[in-house]
């Protein structure tokens, strides 16, 4: 008998279930926000590993306003689900990151085009002001709203190599602010960062499990052409792994599972980059082809969620979408 998946770990499509009775779709936005690492205030250049080109879809454009990208992206999905509903993606860049009104113009311009039922707002951790927050607290009674923020390491060590610009206290310290205003939160995180070994990644599991995340973004470092760390390879290629092998990706990952709080849901697991960009590792399989490998594995190894999270005592079985401990 064939394991239903909410059973190996808390995915992503059971959560939405839980808020809309429809099929809903994420549309990706860029709003022509910049980042605090890249004007200067915190740094130049940006992320060492960032190329924005890589998740902007071709409708996703920043001289097009917000309206055209939602209905241009819509026309691109209804084609397949006519009677789809949508969540305006606010993705490249730092999306919290100008005054507070031109925000507020924005995420309104998106609520306000039909069939969009909800926002999702990529952001950095230092960059949530109170102000912000208490309007995204009120605009989260009377819609759907999460905030999804980049963590990518819980180790400031690798946080300044990859030059981030903020440390892991500014992660636990925004992601803490938004949940207790009753936000969903969420994370993103990269595996395979220089410098982060096997047990050092495994371990950043049960660090994230102590935040108050609802939902994780789980992607493999990418090589990305035009990048400052596509050069450090060059010159320093030693202080890279690049998971060359799929499998011995997909053993890390449910090694990272295993040791994830129960309840966080877990939206993705990999990334997928345009072929001109990527560099390595290109493994040629689509998403949900690796997500098929994944379970597959999964549940040769008897591996689920939270199986070895050192609460464990503690454990959320899954089970018809409910939760029961």
């Amino acid at each position: 008998m064939d394991i239903p998946t909410h059973f190996l770990y808390n995915d992503f499509p059971t959560f939405l279930r839980k808020y809309f009775p429809y099929k809903v779709q994420k549309i990706s936005l860029n709003a022509g926000f910049t980042c605090p690492n890249r004007d200067g205030t915190k740094g130049w250049g940006g992320c060492t590993y960032c190329n924005n080109q890589t998740f902007n879809p071709d409708y996703c454009r920043t001289e097009k306003s917000i309206s055209t990208q939602l209905e241009e992206g819509k026309c691109f999905f209804a084609r397949k689900y006519p009677d789809m509903k949508y969540l305006a993606y606010f993705q490249a860049y730092t999306n919290t990151y100008a005054e507070l009104e031109g925000l507020k113009r924005k995420y309104e311009e998106a609520l306000e085009v039909k069939d969009v039922v909800g926002l999702v707002i990529g952001t950095r951790p230092d960059c949530m002001p109170e102000g912000l927050l208490h309007y995204l607290e009120e605009l989260n009674r009377h819609t759907f709203l999460m905030v999804e923020y980049g963590i990518e390491s819980a180790c400031d060590k690798t946080l300044r190599r990859i030059n981030r610009g903020h440390t892991y206290a500014d992660t636990a310290e925004a992601v803490g602010r938004t949940a207790a205003c009753g936000i969903l939160t969420g994370g993103h995180v990269i595996l395979g960062l220089p410098g982060e070994t096997h047990d050092t990644m495994v371990g950043q599991a049960e660090i994230l499990s102590e935040l108050p995340l609802n939902t994780l973004k789980i992607h493999q470092l990418q090589l990305i052409r035009g990048t400052r760390m596509a050069h450090e390879y060059v010159d320093n290629p030693i202080d890279f792994h690049l998971f060359a092998e799929v499998d011995e990706y997909i053993d890390l990952v449910i090694d990272y599972v295993e040791h994830l709080r129960p309840d966080i849901v877990v939206e993705r697991f990999v990334s997928q980059s345009p072929k001109d960009l990527l560099i390595a590792p290109d493994w040629g399989l689509k998403n949900y082809e690796f997500v098929a490998r994944l379970q597959k594995r999964m549940k040769e190894r008897d591996a689920y969620q939270g199986k070895k999270y050192k609460d464990s005592e503690k454990r959320i079985i899954f089970a018809d979408d409910k939760f029961t401990t």
